[in-house]
């Protein structure tokens, strides 16, 4: 029997949790988003950083010409950094072309905190239908699925929830036989409390009236705007790339 477990933090996921599984990492606000909008604004890649000195050591692998560095502590941009981690600045005519080095507080980690799984990919509101698409695929093909909220610091927060849920009430009605853990029961109670009025969750959250004090609101916006940026971001040999026709799932 296919399942899929939603874990609410990093801290929670056991080697069992991401070996061998198909990993959805979320953080939706902001780098699950970012990821998203960089790459289907045609971004070569993204490359996740833990560390602010790991991005920047990175970075000087590459011409300058070929490199976007990104990143953001508490929120902010980072001193000296080409861009923070606003969706809204990661533009065709900023990174067509161009690899990201991206460092964040919550995402980046998250994403770094997967090995061994099967594959891993970014997941957010606004790659929805082809995220779930994939992790459908997935299911169907045999292969345990795992929903990994990034949170807030390494805890709960109510927006990667939601978005977990979403992905959960998807595969439930796509998968009727599919079996899933309590944490994605209660993800999925928490969607059904919001559904369509992500303004409101984000409004509700911890973190997003924090972005919105800081003078991020429009940022919320962007990452309120399901579906619209469908790409597949896919994390292998330490970067994100957009699934193509070459691997179909």
């Amino acid at each position: 029997m296919a399942r899929a477990d939603v874990l609410f933090g990093i801290g929670e996921a056991a080697q069992g949790d991401i070996l061998g599984r198909v990993v959805g990492v979320i953080d939706v606000l902001r780098a699950s988003t970012s990821i998203a909008v960089a790459l289907a604004n045609g971004a070569r890649a993204v490359i996740p950083c833990e560390e602010s000195e790991e991005a920047i050591t990175r970075a000087k692998t590459f011409a300058k010409k070929e490199v976007i560095l990104a990143g953001e502590r508490r929120m902010h941009p980072i001193p000296g950094f080409d861009l923070g981690n606003s969706p809204g600045e990661f533009t065709r005519e900023v990174v067509d072309g161009k690899t990201v080095v991206l460092t964040t507080t919550n995402g980046t980690a998250a994403i770094a905190s997967t090995q061994g799984a099967r594959d891993v990919v970014v997941a957010s509101y606004v790659n929805y239908s082809a995220v779930l698409a994939m992790l459908r695929s997935a299911l169907r093909g045999g292969n345990g699925v795992t929903l990994l909220c990034s949170g807030r610091e390494k805890h709960f927060s109510l927006e990667d929830a939601a978005c977990a849920g979403r992905y959960v009430r998807g595969l439930a009605r796509d998968l009727p036989g599919v079996e899933f853990n309590d944490a994605a029961r209660a993800s999925a109670v928490v969607e059904r409390r919001y559904a369509d009025n992500i303004a409101l969750l984000f409004t509700d959250s911890e973190h997003g009236r924090a972005l919105e004090e800081a003078g991020y609101g429009g940022d919320l916006v962007t990452c309120a705007a399901v579906d619209s940026c469908p790409v597949v971001p896919i994390y292998h040999d330490r970067q994100i790339t957009k699934l193509g026709p070459e691997r179909e799932w």
